[in-house]
C-alpha cells in the first residue's frame, strides 16, 4: 500500500493546532503472513527501530478482532529521509495500517476501514494513536498524517483529531534540502515551543489565507526556537522563492518554487552542507 508525505507549514507542538501540506514522495509498505517469525524489513533505512511498524501491524489485527498471525514479514520502502521532519513516521503509519487491513480484508474479509472521508479519517486517527504508542511523535501529528493520506493543504485540531480545513493546493515544485544530522522527538525541548504559542496562533491565522507566507514564518519560528541557521531558506527567499522554512522539527528545510523550476532554481541555490530532492506538491486525489 502506498502513502505519501507532507511538508509543515504550522508545527502543531506550541498551541496543538497544525498544518501541512502533501508531497510526492512515497512510502510502500506491503504484508504478508506465514512462516513462525514475524519480521519488519525496512529496505530504505535497514538501521531504524522496528517498533512503530510491529505496533501498526499487532494493533490493526486486533481492531478487525483478528488474531495476529504467528508469522509475517512487513517490508517497508519509503522515500522520505527518517527524522528530518518530512513525515516519514505519519507516511509509514499510513502504509502499514492500510497494507495490514488490506491483509485482513484478503484472509478474511470484510471492507475493512471503509471508504470515503470518514472511513479515511478513521484510519487516519488509528495510524496516529499507534504513533503516540510508540512514541515518534509529540502531538500525534493529525495533520501531518492528513496530509500524508488526504493530499492538499490541511489544518488540524490535534488536541482532539480534527481536521478544520481542507483545501486543494497549486502545483508547485519543492526542494527539499536535508541535512545529515537527524532530530529524534524525544529529545525536543517541548516547553520551548510552548512558549511561543501565541507566534503560532498568529501563523495559523495567516495559514488560512497563504500558505505560503505561513510556512516561511513557521519555518523562522522554529528554528530560533531549536537553534538551528535556517540562513540558506532567507537566501531562497530572496532569490524568488514563494516560500522556505524548516519542515516539522527539522532539520530538513522545504523550498516552495513554482512548477517546473526547481531543478533550475536547486543548482542555483549554495546549499553547501545539505542534499537536496526535488519533488512537488501533492493536491487532493
Amino acid at each position: 500500500m502506498i502513502s505519501y508525505g507532507a511538508i509543515t507549514v504550522v508545527n502543531a507542538i506550541p498551541c496543538g493546532i497544525g498544518a501541512a501540506v502533501g508531497i510526492r514522495l512515497t512510502t510502500n509498505a506491503d504484508l504478508t503472513a506465514g512462516g513462525t517469525e514475524r519480521v519488519v524489513k525496512i529496505i530504505n533505512d535497514p538501521n531504524e527501530d522496528t517498533n512503530m511498524a510491529r505496533i501498526c501491524v499487532k494493533n490493526t489485527f486486533k481492531r478487525f478482532n483478528v488474531s495476529e498471525p504467528d508469522g509475517w514479514k512487513l517490508t517497508v520502502n519509503s522515500q522520505i529521509p527518517v527524522s528530518r521532519g518530512l513525515k516519514s513516521s505519519s507516511s509509514a503509519c499510513n502504509a502499514i495500517v492500510s497494507a495490514t487491513a488490506d491483509n485482513v480484508v484478503r484472509t478474511h474479509g470484510g471492507n475493512g476501514f471503509g471508504i470515503g472521508k470518514d472511513a479515511e479519517l478513521e484510519m487516519i486517527r488509528f495510524g496516529v494513536g499507534c504513533a503516540k504508542e510508540a512514541g515518534v511523535t509529540v502531538t500525534g501529528a493529525f495533520d501531518d498524517a492528513c496530509a500524508c493520506h488526504l493530499g492538499g493543504l490541511v489544518i488540524t485540531d490535534n488536541t482532539n483529531d480534527s481536521l478544520l480545513k481542507h483545501d486543494d493546493v497549486e502545483d508547485n515544485d519543492i526542494i527539499l534540502l536535508i541535512p545529515e544530522a537527524k532530530i529524534r522527538k524525544p529529545s525536543l525541548d517541548t516547553e520551548a515551543f510552548r512558549a511561543v504559542s501565541g507566534k503560532a496562533k498568529d501563523i495559523i491565522r495567516t495559514a488560512e489565507n497563504d500558505w505560503y507566507a505561513a510556512l516561511t514564518d513557521n519555518g523562522r519560528l522554529v528554528a530560533r526556537v531549536l537553534g538551528i541557521d535556517d540562513g540558506v531558506a532567507s537566501v531562497a527567499i530572496r532569490m524568488g522563492a514563494l516560500a522556505a522554512g524548516v519542515s516539522g522539527t527539522g532539520p530538513a528545510i522545504a523550498v516552495v518554487v513554482g512548477k517546473g523550476e526547481g531543478m533550475r532554481f536547486a543548482r542555483e541555490l549554495d546549499f553547501g552542507g545539505y542534499r537536496a530532492m526535488v519533488t512537488r506538491t501533492r493536491g487532493i486525489s
